[in-house]
């Protein structure tokens, strides 16, 4: 099939397609490898990696990463890769590590990558393919980046997203985010590490109060009265019983040592954060936390998740 793909419609196409989540399911259910569930993209990943590695000086095509310990190989496969036909391998596995980098810690979802496959053509042109699992939920959630097109690594960069919303999560990816990303870069040139844990500790360490649940109408003197009244239009207020981060999530001895890492590190934006070794989801929720109250940054939007199958699969999950 992908041999037909890439004769008749070309080798982008191809990568257009496994990009796509839908198209994706329907190639893995028609080459018979798994049905409806998180195997599916495991299954095709490694189908696809044994399968067109063979044929790879024909068609152009370069299988890359899979599962587990294969995810971590693919680096060092892209600089493979490179040597072979002419790309700048060293660009492409950087792209790999940011890829990973954003959906494990940018966008907080609470699903752990267990996989990544990065499929590129001779053109320099390529497809991600990663999947996380969801530890509590035991569900999968599938990722799919497409180069062309791309502009930016963290500003709503996926191509799709296969699994259930969520609502409002820490998404750092979000285009909305770029205050959020641009107020941890400054305040990692203006605030000493220990500053920065502290202020953590401090936001951290305050129990919020019961979640009101009372809806009042407008009174004199309104800011929003303008309009018709409206609840679930005006601005409101969440007040949850525990904090987003507990403080038993982070370990402020390492928070401080990775603040002083990235701190060292100067980042000049974003991206160049995301790169530093041992900043991770926990690092930089943290850091958004502070961002926010110091900056007034919102680091809070929808999730990116835009498709979701219907069906149960062999195991009766969704």
């Amino acid at each position: 099939m992908c041999e037909a793909i890439v004769h008749t419609y070309g080798r982008d196409e191809l990568l257009r397609r496994l990009a796509h989540p839908f198209w994706f399911q329907s190639f893995g259910a028609v080459m018979g490898m798994d049905w409806h569930s998180s195997g599916i993209t495991t299954s095709v990943i490694g189908a696809l990696k044994r399968g067109l590695t063979p044929l790879s000086g024909e068609l152009g095509i370069h299988v890359c990463g899979g599962r587990g310990r294969h995810s971590r190989a693919t680096p060092a496969e892209l600089l493979a890769v490179g040597d072979a036909v002419g790309l700048d391998g060293a660009a492409l596995a950087q792209a790999s590590r940011l890829v990973a980098k954003v959906d494990s810690a940018a966008v907080q979802d609470g699903f752990d990558l267990y996989l990544h496959g990065f499929i590129v053509s001779d053109d320099g042109r390529w497809v991600v393919v990663q999947q996380g699992m969801h530890g509590q939920r035991k569900q999968a959630r599938r990722y799919h980046w497409l180069s062309e097109g791309l502009s930016s690594f963290v500003d709503a960069p996926h191509a799709a997203i296969d699994g259930a919303h969520q609502g409002n999560i820490v998404n750092l990816a979000d285009h909305r985010a770029a205050a959020s990303r641009d107020a941890q870069v400054e305040l990692l040139h203006s605030t000493a590490p220990d500053q920065l844990a502290r202020h953590w500790q401090r936001i951290a360490g305050v129990e919020a109060p019961a979640a009101a649940t009372a809806v009042q109408g407008p009174v004199t003197g309104d800011l929003f009265a303008g309009h018709a009244w409206d609840p679930a239009q005006q601005p409101h207020l969440s007040m949850p019983d525990h904090h987003d981060v507990r403080s038993e999530n982070v370990i402020t001895r390492r928070l401080h040592a990775s603040l002083a890492a990235a701190a060292e590190a100067g980042p000049r934006d974003f991206t160049a954060l995301l790169q530093v070794p041992g900043v991770g989801a926990r690092t930089l929720r943290s850091l958004a936390m502070v961002a926010e109250v110091v900056h007034g940054t919102p680091c809070r939007f929808s999730d990116p998740a835009r498709f979701s199958l219907t069906h149960g699969g062999k195991d009766r999950q969704p």
